[in-house]
């Protein structure tokens, strides 16, 4: 009977895992420690799924900080919302996995720059009664 007592399971993962989330749009990261390399978006190297300087520099922002650039390789899989709030998502799901490796080193550094702040702005919900959008008002028929 003693024999039958299942053991756990231990498993070694060479990744750490975060999400990050903006709007509606959430990200899945996975940051491989032994690894290095290439950031994938879907499926897609992060150039092709994010083109323009703009974009590179803010996925690039957590890594520069830390000094990870081209040390890791990343796999992020999104979904929801569009481009613009998927990269924010991105950007912390990012900082997060960051922040797993060796919070003692790294969480001052993004804590300042505040990258593992999730961003609360998000669209405001549609009142009844009102235009069709949450703020519109109905016009009034006399003149």
């Amino acid at each position: 009977m003693a024999d039958t007592i299942a053991k756990p399971k231990i498993v070694k993962k060479d990744y750490v895992a975060a999400v990050g989330r903006r709007k509606e749009a959430t990200a899945r990261v996975r940051l491989y420690l032994t690894k290095k390399g290439e950031i994938e978006v879907n499926g897609k190297r992060i150039e092709e799924y994010f083109p323009g300087e703009i974009a590179k520099s803010m996925y690039a922002e957590p890594l520069r900080t830390c000094n990870l650039i081209g040390k890791h390789a990343i796999s992020i899989k999104v979904n929801g919302s569009g481009k613009n709030s998927q990269l924010g998502a991105i950007v912390h799901g990012m900082a997060r996995a960051i922040d797993k490796i060796d919070p003692e080193k790294y969480h001052p550094i993004l804590k300042k720059r505040g990258l593992l702040t999730r961003d609360p702005r998000a669209k405001e919900r549609r009142k009844a009664g009102m235009g069709g959008k949450a703020r519109a008002k109905k016009q009034s028929p006399r003149r």
